[in-house]
């Protein structure tokens, strides 16, 4: 599933590419993708609007439009938005199709061969109503900002382990399994320790470690595996995943320590990565 750096990657490439030019009208293929309200609402709420503004909270894109409501893209597991030369063949399982005003003509394309996102266009002054899971976020590290004294009080007032606080979305918006493991790696801690117990030089290495993962993940564009679906608005790869150090890396030597091999668990109900030699 996209996480953090993933979905921001693409919000970068809606702001350059999407934000300010024309939706001149849209098609709707598989009712599912816009199951939330319907192929009718998301055709009319769409049509001849703009969008101002390209943001992103947690692992949700959120464009507000000129009309006064918002659309909201979910990748989800396999979701992809592409913005294409209308001349080119749609791929397989292209289930939204915007067309773009402007000189060239484009067309952004929703593409999700498991179906599992979707795309909503909502009026945010009724969001706790049409989009309430937005309000359960938690602090999103990179569009907030995540204070050290704001991971002290998130870690410290929670018995739990650390692998399960941060993907629990309603703590920290836009973690999952990948920059999970690879930040615990970096903060040099296990997945299963009790986020209570961590010393204060220890939550100075996690709050530092939670920022370094994602910045240089955003950076790098995402990390495209093998089994995913996910390319940035371009249709291009990202290339963090050369720079994992355990994730993916079961049975492999730990890159940072070059004396342990990664193990891996299943923890907080996900499959987990770490080293146990530098992650005591």
């Amino acid at each position: 599933m996209p996480e953090l750096p993933e979905v921001e990657t693409v919000r970068r490439g809606l702001e350059q590419r999407f934000v300010g030019r024309l939706i001149e009208h849209v098609e709707v293929g598989r009712e599912r993708t816009v199951r939330r309200t319907s192929r009718l609402a998301v055709i009319d709420g769409l049509t001849g609007v703009t969008a101002t503004a390209a943001q992103r909270r947690g692992k949700y894109l959120i464009c507000p439009l000129d009309s006064g409501d918002s659309m909201m893209i979910h990748l989800r597991m396999s979701g992809r938005v592409l913005i294409d030369p209308v001349s080119s063949p749609r791929p397989l399982h292209t289930h939204v199709v915007l067309h773009l005003a402007g000189p060239e003509a484009e067309e952004l394309r929703f593409v999700d061969p498991r179906t599992f996102g979707e795309v909503v266009v909502y009026d945010p002054d009724n969001a706790s109503v049409e989009m309430p899971e937005l309000g359960r976020l938690g602090i999103d590290p990179i569009t907030d900002g995540l204070s050290r004294s704001q991971l002290a009080a998130l870690v410290g007032g929670r018995s739990r382990q650390l692998k399960a606080l941060l993907l629990d979305q309603s703590i920290i918006a836009g973690i999952g399994n990948i920059y999970a493991d690879e930040t615990l790696h970096a903060a040099r801690l296990r997945h299963d320790r009790l986020s209570n117990s961590l010393r204060p030089v220890e939550v100075t290495r996690l709050h530092q470690a939670i920022h370094d993962t994602l910045n240089a993940a955003i950076a790098a564009g995402g990390s495209t595996l093998k089994d995913t679906q996910y390319v940035d608005i371009g249709g291009q790869g990202g290339w963090f995943q050369v720079s994992h150090r355990v994730y993916d890396r079961e049975d492999q030597s730990c890159l940072t320590c070059g004396r342990a091999v990664i193990r891996r668990v299943i923890a907080a109900g996900r499959s987990t990565c770490f080293c146990p030699r530098c992650q005591k």
